[in-house]
């Protein structure tokens, strides 16, 4: 699936714990993935699946296993008639305002045949799926049926092949003219970003030699808590501490989802991020030891020897 890319500063604040990856670009999706767009399915002609749908047979279709691997992942209960047109079932209620064009959505999904169930596809198995309404980055079926969808969600969706992929074929398991069915949870939902509402400065005081993490609250979220083990979705403005420079920002790029782990993020972002409620705002100063350490971040714009302020806006927490 194609992923949040990782920006500079808050890639190596994830990355460097964990000891691999790589930021920046964002990555390419098997050749098989079942929500990008035909356009999309074009360019990775030659490229390696790993997609179940590769593996799958279509001689037995009722022996399938549909025994979930991922607690959370649903079993997807079929229609009785193939769907004519867009069918779009609420299974949980969500809460907050209904999505629009320009939303972000963060998704976990299933995707299955419509005809007998034959799973083709899950993310539950891998990480959430971010989408914006509007992109065309996805199937006709999903841009209408994810319209309207609250955050906390479930839905399932049964699209006729015409708002799928038509009568082009894209695995043995999703072949020409296919119906499919996806129960899709929305774990956040994202407005788009107003670029005047990014911070310009920290919004507390400048801090050299700051001994350890400190934080304050700039809007007090009215969401649930981030707890340890979750994913966490920010926006975000990095500032020098010494004199109030901004050095790295996402604030209107896609949100960035990091793990909210001690043994996968800095302690000065585990630590300051404590405590936060989804909607909130919060400056967390950072000093060397609990950042890069005392010599820095030069190629990302931060000396050595000098404190961070990290502006961070919660925008989800799953």
């Amino acid at each position: 699936m194609r992923r949040t890319a990782m920006i500079t500063t808050a890639g190596l604040l994830v990355l460097s714990a964990c000891g691999s990856g790589s930021s920046g670009d964002t990555a390419e999706s098997p050749s098989t993935d079942p929500v990008t767009t035909e356009a999309d399915a074009d360019t990775t002609d030659e490229t390696t699946s790993t997609d179940p749908a590769d593996d799958a047979t279509t001689d037995e279709p009722a022996d399938v296993d549909t025994t979930p691997t991922n607690p959370d992942k649903p079993v997807v209960e079929i229609p009785d008639e193939a769907p004519t047109e867009l069918v779009r079932t609420v299974l949980d209620e969500g809460t907050g305002e209904p999505a629009v064009v320009g939303d972000t959505l963060i998704v976990d999904y299933v995707g299955v045949r419509t005809v007998d169930g034959v799973e083709f596809d899950n993310s539950y198995d891998r990480e959430p799926f971010p989408i914006t309404l509007g992109a065309g980055s996805v199937i006709q079926g999903w841009e209408d049926g994810l319209l309207g969808t609250k955050q906390g969600e479930r839905v399932q969706l049964d699209i006729p092949s015409e708002l799928g992929y038509g009568e082009a074929a894209r695995s043995e398991v999703i072949r020409e003219n296919e119906d499919l069915t996806f129960v899709i949870d929305v774990l956040a939902l994202v407005t788009a970003a107003d670029p005047a509402d990014a911070p310009t400065e920290p919004g507390v005081p400048l801090s050299e030699g700051a001994e350890a993490t400190t934080f304050d609250d700039l809007v007090v979220g009215e969401g649930d808590p981030l707890e340890p083990g979750m994913t966490a979705l920010i926006r975000y403005v990095n500032f020098r501490g010494d004199n109030g420079v901004a050095i790295e920002s996402n604030w209107t790029a896609d949100p960035l989802q990091i793990p909210y782990s001690a043994d996968q993020l800095f302690p000065g972002l585990f630590l300051g991020m404590e405590g936060m409620n989804i909607g909130g705002r919060r400056a967390i100063t950072i000093p060397p030891d609990d950042g890069f350490g005392p010599d820095g971040n030069p190629q990302g714009g931060l000396p050595a020897g000098t404190d961070m302020i990290f502006v961070i806006e919660l925008l989800g927490a799953y």
